[in-house]
């Protein structure tokens, strides 16, 4: 992963200016002010899995917003969708930007009869995060986490770090094994 400089230790600085610091993000790529350390970030330290923070300036909900706001490919940046299947039980499915849940795909997989997308409220209870700002890591209750198979073929993944305008980068197998995730093709 390049050297991301000044930009995103200090939050300031694009353009020449982060240029001529030794900044790797593209000129006009938006850096934020740091925000402070989320559960998920916390999360990813407990367990010891390494991670890159990347912040942007959060305007529309989406991972593929997040992947044009950062110059990140869309294939390699994670969105997380909360899933109410109709055992009772819920889940996290880990999709790159871009691509559609298959709900039939996810509920055959699962062993269940059908599943469903929660509301914005059910899935902001169920995570405690908000809405544009959901992490699978430091979730408050934890759920069944599916990811779809083909993201295993990055080094590197883009993912939110658990507040609206954060992305961590990290190895999607790390931190595989640590949510006991599940492999399928999730794609509708």
């Amino acid at each position: 992963m390049p050297d991301l400089g000044p930009c995103l230790r200090r939050g300031t600085c694009l353009g020449e200016t982060a240029r001529s610091r030794g900044c790797a993000l593209r000129p006009g790529s938006a850096v934020v002010e740091h925000m402070a350390t989320t559960n998920a970030q916390r999360f990813l330290k407990q367990k010891k899995i390494p991670y890159e923070v990347r912040e942007y300036d959060f305007k529309v909900k989406g991972a593929d917003y997040a992947a044009e706001a950062l110059g990140w490919p869309p294939e390699a940046m994670i969105k997380t969708l909360v899933v109410a299947l109709s055992d009772g039980s819920h889940a996290l499915c880990l999709l790159p930007a871009g691509v559609e849940l298959s709900l039939k795909a996810l509920a055959r997989e699962a062993g269940v009869k059908s599943a469903r997308m929660t509301t914005p409220e059910e899935a902001e209870k169920l995570t405690g995060y908000h809405v544009g700002g959901i992490s699978p890591f430091g979730t408050r209750k934890a759920l069944a986490v599916w990811l779809h198979a083909p993201l295993l073929a990055f080094e590197t993944v883009g993912i939110n770090g658990g507040h609206r305008g954060l992305i961590v980068f990290l190895d999607p197998r790390a931190f595989r094994e640590t949510l006991g995730a599940r492999v399928a093709n999730l794609a509708a």
